[in-house]
């Protein structure tokens, strides 16, 4: 669908983009730091976000969404079956 195979695709929309979408895959885990103000001197963190992925088990994929450190969201991504089970935390 979007050329390499990755267990974490981020999809970009973005005005920065001039109405294109951009996009990327990761392999391990991906972070995010947002900051708010007026560049980069008069910016604050405003949240971080991390995205991780790891084999459990031969097969069984285990996907985990994290929002300022906080375990927000947990996907299990059975392979052979093509099913995932997502758990909403908070």
């Amino acid at each position: 669908m979007y050329g390499r195979q990755y267990p974490i695709f981020n999809k970009i929309n973005s005005c920065a983009y001039s109405n294109q979408n951009k996009s990327y895959g990761i392999r391990e885990h991906g972070e995010l730091e947002c900051f708010i103000g007026k560049g980069s001197k008069r910016s604050k963190l405003f949240f971080t976000t991390k995205t991780t992925h790891r084999e459990t088990s031969e097969g069984l994929h285990e996907y985990r969404l994290y929002i300022d450190g906080e375990l927000i969201k947990k996907a299990i991504y059975d392979y052979k079956l093509d099913e995932f089970e997502i758990e909403k935390l908070n």
